[in-house]
């Protein structure tokens, strides 16, 4: 996999150029018919000096001016310039299409492979240099096929006819200009050199200036109440900064290495043929019209160069681009794999956690030979203090992440060989700080499941007592939602979390802190639901607050990763141990601010 800022070098950038010509497989017949517009408005671009040569040679010099000759000539001419026109915009508009087309493709491709990736990528991964993958670096791509290979494409069938017509008129000097081939490759050569290390620090740039971005703005109401506005400004402005140094450098080798540096070597062809044509003169006449001609040419020559070689930046950003996109949908830090063929059923919802040990980094353990049983309908508690373990089982057991340390079995199959349809149609999740979508409450209750209706959605909210804030509301179950749900508080959202995951009717549920965020009228109010909810369906439930697993079958105490202790709630305080020093802390907090309200 390629480092972040490493130098592409030419293997590579052809690497990635194929790779990014094979999603012109499906456009195949509509490229062909592009090229094929290509090619007339070259064959218009190289014709017209010779019927100017023709005019000039032929007829304004001897002053043979005959009208219906010369009007053919002219007619000839402007019906060229005029088809010149219709097919240039019929072709740029095909390419536009097939670039669109391409793109659009590839930001699904990219799209998906997101969403298939393990939380362990986005553990590491800032969310906003992902987005900058996903926009910035495919626009760039798009730059490339709509301008740089039609460009590149023209330009090789221009410079081709160009020689050819050269050639046709004047032998001896169409070979003094061929110096110009090699001078010209030179030139492309170095600045692909150069500005490819440039390109790849300001798309990293870029990528920075993003993630800085987007956690300024998730993070805003902490930014504003902490004053840290100053510094994040400087953070940014330094990223800002090291953006606008690596921008200068492509500029200098923009300035210097395109046009200028081929402008130098367009004035040298034109010194060659003028003092060609000066010298010819002295032994013969010069025809003017072969002059004209071959200084028309050269000029037309010089146009797709300069076409080409500013087109290079825009080429450049692109394989840089294209190496960023490709370098995450190659990543494999992958989801869990699932049989997706697998027939197998959850049925009843038993849990069996055998000997599982897991480590987030592979070094360090934070599960350690975890084994226990939840039996059908049972609600299993985890306990502990922070660090302790708790999220890291329902991660595994959620299949957030991969193990390969011991088992977990769900009706006696490992979670592994379950299909991922099902095991995520029968299991149930509520986390403490639940995600809303943008959209409506009954959106974010059905999740755009064609299964569940209006009345569903309604028995749902009702269920776990979301309708009396809901009916309050002006538009009910049509109350829009903004990102994230900002405007709703936290309990009113968990609330609508939990009426989301009695739609789906779960036969597995898995509660981590769900009734952290909630208040203490709404708690009471809630237990009761959470009492039904639990009624027939295994249940998996993180506290932090004793108070809410008091009736749990089984309490599991955990402690640096193990399981210290395991019981119902009355066999843990007589044990008097890890479990009756935190009921006596908590219990002891509620009574000191009793005493301090009183």
């Amino acid at each position: 996999m390629m480092q972040k800022n490493q130098v592409l070098n030419g293997r590579e950038q052809r690497k990635v150029l194929f790779r990014l010509l094979s999603y012109t497989k499906p456009h195949s017949k509509k490229i062909i018919f592009a090229f094929s517009l290509l090619l007339i408005t070259t064959v218009v671009d190289i014709l017209g000096p010779i019927l100017v040569k023709i005019f000039i040679d032929d007829y304004l010099t001897p002053r043979n001016l005959i009208f219906k000759p010369l009007f053919i000539l002219g007619a000839a001419y402007m019906g060229l310039q005029i088809t010149n026109v219709i097919v240039s915009y019929l072709q740029l508009l095909k390419f536009q299409e097939i670039a669109l087309k391409i793109i659009q493709q590839l930001r699904i491709d990219v799209f998906t492979k997101v969403h298939s990736l393990g939380l362990k990528y986005f553990d590491k991964t800032p969310a906003g240099s992902i987005v900058s993958r996903v926009t910035n670096d495919t626009e760039a791509i798009k730059d490339m096929f709509v301008t740089v290979i039609a460009t590149f494409i023209q330009s090789a069938f221009l410079l081709t006819g160009i020689f050819i017509a050269m050639f046709v008129l004047n032998v001896k000097l169409a070979l003094f200009c061929t110096f110009i081939l090699p001078v010209i490759f030179l030139i492309m050569t170095a600045y692909r050199k150069y500005s490819s290390r440039f390109y790849q620090d300001l798309r990293e740039r870029l990528s920075q200036l993003n993630a800085k971005l987007s956690e300024s703005l998730q993070g805003m109401a902490i930014i504003q109440v902490f004053r840290q506005e100053k510094r994040l400004r400087n953070e940014f402005g330094k990223i800002n900064e090291e953006h606008y140094q690596a921008g200068m450098k492509n500029i200098k080798v923009d300035g210097l290495l395109l046009r200028p540096a081929v402008d130098l070597v367009f004035v040298a062809a034109l010194i060659i043929v003028l003092s060609f044509f000066g010298i010819s003169s002295f032994e013969s006449p010069v025809e003017i019209g072969v002059l004209y001609a071959f200084i028309n040419y050269l000029d037309r020559f010089f146009e797709p160069v300069n076409n080409m070689m500013m087109r290079l930046s825009l080429y450049q950003q692109a394989i840089v681009a294209g190496s960023r996109v490709f370098t995450l949908l190659d990543e494999d830090e992958l989801a869990p794999n699932q049989e997706n063929d697998s027939v197998l059923n959850i049925e009843s919802g038993k849990i069996e956690v055998k000997n599982v040990s897991f480590s987030y980094d592979g070094k360090r353990d934070v599960l350690k030979n975890i084994s226990f049983t939840a039996e059908p309908g049972q609600t299993v508690a985890l306990v502990g203090h922070t660090g302790s373990g708790k999220s890291s089982i329902i991660n595994l057991l959620m299949r957030f992440y991969e193990f390969d340390r011991g088992d977990i079995l769900i009706d006696g199959d490992s979670i592994k060989s379950y299909n991922k349809i099902e095991l995520r149609d029968k299991m149930g999740l509520v986390l403490q700080d639940p995600f809303l979508f943008y959209g409506t409450i009954a959106d974010n209750i059905r999740l755009h499941s064609e299964g569940i209706s209006d009345s569903q959605i309604e028995s749902a909210a009702q269920f776990v007592q979301a309708n009396t804030f809901i009916d309050k509301l002006d538009e009910r179950y049509q109350h829009k939602v903004v990102e994230r749900g900002a405007t709703l508080s936290s309990g009113q959202r968990q609330l609508i979390a939990f009426a989301r995951t009695i739609a789906a009717n779960p036969k597995i549920l898995v509660l981590d802190e769900a009734t952290a965020n909630i208040d203490t009228e709404t708690e009471e109010a809630i237990q009761t639901a959470l009492e039904r909810m639990r009624k027939g369906r295994t249940t998996i439930a993180i506290a932090h607050r004793l108070s809410t697993i008091q009736d749990a079958d089984l309490i599991l105490v955990m402690h640096q990763g193990e399981i210290v202790e395991r019981g119902t709630h009355q066999e843990l305080l007589a044990q008097k141990g890890l479990y009756h020093k935190m009921f006596l802390l908590q219990n002891g907090s509620v009574v000191r601010t009793e005493n301090a309200v009183s």
